[in-house]
């Protein structure tokens, strides 16, 4: 059973060690497919409450009917920031890059008004106006903290941009998004590099101009080291990204038609931070995201504002590498715990497929409650490849051997037992133990006599008949049947599972054994075939138990003294007459049985190859015997003591009265040490001259 557990805990340690390495290396595919289940996650919780203080300003469906198709007439634009001066900070995720005849009032509009206007970069070259890009410089990130050493950056970088036009000196932010490999905008960078020198994103000057707070960069040699607006920290990576916490899909956010603003139907809050975009599908900037896959780019920009204000990151830092790898390795080594007390393979799947779903649903808690970013590949990974691996031992090895081990022993030991075997296999491991166990011999009596007069066909068909229910009697009471020799039967019990009550369990084999012989002989009888008799012996004491043999052919046995004098036991039924004779240790076993057997004390004899003598017993299968017991156990005593004329006459009368075979034995015995009597320092025991 320990190296059960070792093996199966090893293949849980195997498992995390492999999946916790694929983890570190970050495997382009697997981590596509953990980008996938992060993306359920947004879906199933379903829709968050972003931060109250921010709303869009669509340019809808219901706007593009009002004043017509994109783009409009640069008054209209400026009516409606003027309309917003009430706002807080206004972002436009919108350029102005083509001059046209209403830009003076639209720039006059956006200089006098809190505006931070936006602009995009490009892979392609275009041709910049100088004032413009003097006005974008206006707009970079002027404090930065340097470690020393810092040669390189992992940050974007830029060579062409969209600026606006000449006239419009206001702030501005970049306003492109980049996706993830598979299209999906997970990841919002905040800052890039241009000509040189940073530049924040649009959402990130519109915090810094909400907060009215300047926004500072800390740079290592790894790359950035963070981004600070006021006293807030951004958590951001080595390249100034941060993964967005989408608040649910487009809609989300609190957003009113253009038209509705410029029209003066909708008023907007003092205190708010305004974003004006397009959302109508035919000009929108749409975006996949995990939660959507249609959603405008402005609300992606919005999204990222409602997570500084709000503090709502999502949090990968060390404490969530060590929580993956907690996940990756400690629900394994679990599940190959609880694998070493499952027995079936339906049962292990269930148990997998339990322990994938708890962490699951374990994993949305803590993303849900705590924001934290855990990988849920890896840990489902971890559980698949113990599971496999714990199968493929179980089913090659375990079950291999179990079902090699259920059809050794599903002849000799009762299905109960053989349950039992398949529980813990390792108990019949090559070698042996020592263990207080009862061994049964059986044997019919004249066997080779009755062989010479019966043809081999009969002989084996007789053999058969008689074997069969014996067999059966042996595994009703537990026994395990140890072997056939020819015509003789040895049954051991208490192995190779334990058996609490095996010497009377013995003995009740035994009575039954001479009880089913009525039915054989009765079936004999009717075949034609002579009835036979048995002799039963019966032994407990300690043996070697185990599996005897080379490696490749073995059998399950006892040997030892124990064994040898139940073999004796049995053949003593020749000389006194008897049936079942069991040992001294059976009868000191049986005391303590809650069954009541009828016993006599047979004699003190020394068998055959032994020096120390054994008192013997006879197990009376027939109560009515049970009146001259008492009378038989007088005698004895008389004879014991040498009264061998006084222990005769009562021998004799159990004879004349029960035809009783052991006082016959005791008469002849009387009769001849009244002729030649004992030494003075007799000791009371016979010598069995056969064995």
């Amino acid at each position: 059973m320990k190296s059960k557990i070792l093996i199966f805990l090893c293949i849980g340690f195997v498992s995390a060690f492999i999946v916790s390495f694929l983890y570190l290396l970050k495997i382009d595919f697997l981590t596509s497919i953990d980008l996938k289940l992060k993306d359920a996650r947004f879906r199933l919780r379903g829709t968050q409450e972003p931060d109250k203080r921010i709303v869009i300003v669509a340019i809808d469906s219901k706007s593009i009917d009002r004043f017509g198709r994109w783009p409009w007439d640069r008054k209209i634009i400026a009516k409606l920031i003027k309309n917003l001066k009430k706002a807080k900070v206004i972002a436009l995720d919108i350029v102005f890059s083509e001059p046209s005849q209403s830009d003076r009032l639209l720039s006059e509009t956006i200089n006098k008004n809190n505006v931070i206007v936006g602009y995009y970069f490009r892979d392609e070259e275009t041709y910049i106006n100088p004032q413009s890009y003097e006005n974008l410089r206006q707009s970079r990130i002027k404090i930065i903290k340097t470690e020393e050493n810092v040669k390189t950056l992992p940050v974007q970088e830029f060579s062409y941009a969209e600026l606006n036009i000449p006239s419009i000196k206001a702030q501005a932010g970049f306003f492109n998004i980049f996706p993830d490999q598979d299209g999906v905008y997970r990841k919002i960078s905040l800052i890039s590099i241009y000509n040189g020198e940073l530049y924040p994103h649009l959402a990130l000057k519109a915090v810094s101009q909400f907060k009215d707070a300047p926004i500072i960069v800390e740079i290592a040699q790894y790359g950035i080291k963070s981004i600070k607006i006021a006293y807030e920290t951004v958590p951001v990576d080595e390249s100034g990204s941060l993964t967005l916490n989408y608040y649910g899909k487009a809609g989300t956010f609190k957003t009113v038609s253009a038209v509705d603003v410029i029209d003066g139907k909708e008023q907007i809050p003092e205190n708010s931070a305004v974003f004006i975009g397009a959302t109508e599908i035919g000009i929108a900037d749409i975006r996949s995201t995990p939660p959507d896959p249609v959603m405008p780019g402005v609300e992606i920009s919005a999204t990222l504002v409602s997570n500084i204000l709000k503090r709502e990151y999502l949090i990968y830092n060390a404490v969530v590498i060590f929580c993956d790898i907690l996940f990756i390795v400690f629900p394994a080594i679990m599940l190959s715990l609880v694998f070493t007390k499952t027995p079936r393979t339906i049962l292990s799947l269930a148990i997998f497929i339990s322990f994938v779903i708890l962490i699951y649903y374990f994993n949305f808690f803590i993303f849900k409650k705590y924001f934290f970013n855990l990988s849920l590949i890896y840990p489902f990974l971890s559980l698949s490849l113990c599971y496999v691996l714990s199968e493929a031992y179980r089913n090659l090895i375990i079950e291999k051997k179990s079902r090699f081990l259920k059809k050794a022993f599903s002849n000799y030991v009762s299905p109960e037992l053989v349950n039992i075997i398949m529980k813990n296999p390792d108990t019949l491991k090559l070698g042996g133990e020592k263990r207080t166990i009862t061994v049964l011999f059986s044997d019919i009596r004249g066997f080779t006599t009755l062989s010479e007069h019966l043809e081999p066909e009969n002989l084996v068909m007789l053999l058969n008949k008689y074997l069969d229910p014996m067999t059966k009697i042996v595994l009703k009471h537990r026994g395990m049947l140890d072997k056939y020799i020819g015509d003789a039967i040895m049954a051991v019990y208490n192995a190779p599972v334990e058996l609490p009550e095996h010497a009377q369990q013995a003995v009740l084999t035994a009575l039954e054994m001479i009880k089913e012989l009525d039915f054989i002989n009765e079936n004999f009888k009717k075949r034609g075939f002579p009835e036979i008799d048995i002799g039963i012996g019966i032994n407990t004491g300690l043996a070697v138990i185990g599996n005897m043999g080379t490696d490749t052919r073995f059998d399950y046995t006892a040997i030892g003294d124990t064994v040898n004098l139940a073999s004796r036991l049995e053949g003593l039924n020749k000389l006194y007459g008897t049936r079942i004779i069991i040992s001294e240790s059976t009868f000191n076993a049986l005391k303590q049985s809650n069954t009541k057997f009828f016993v006599r004390e047979l004699d003190l004899i020394r068998v055959k190859g032994k020096k120390e003598p054994v008192k013997i017993y006879e197990i009376i299968e027939n109560p009515a015997k049970e009146p001259f017991i008492k009378d038989f156990e007088k005698a004895l005593n008389l004879y014991r003591n040498c009264r061998f004329k006084e222990a005769l006459e009562i021998f004799s009368e159990i004879k004349e009265k029960f035809n009783d075979k052991p006082s016959i034995v005791y008469e002849e015995r009387c009769k001849f040490y009244l002729q030649n009597p004992p030494p003075s320092d007799w000791d009371k025991v016979y010598t069995a001259k056969e064995k």
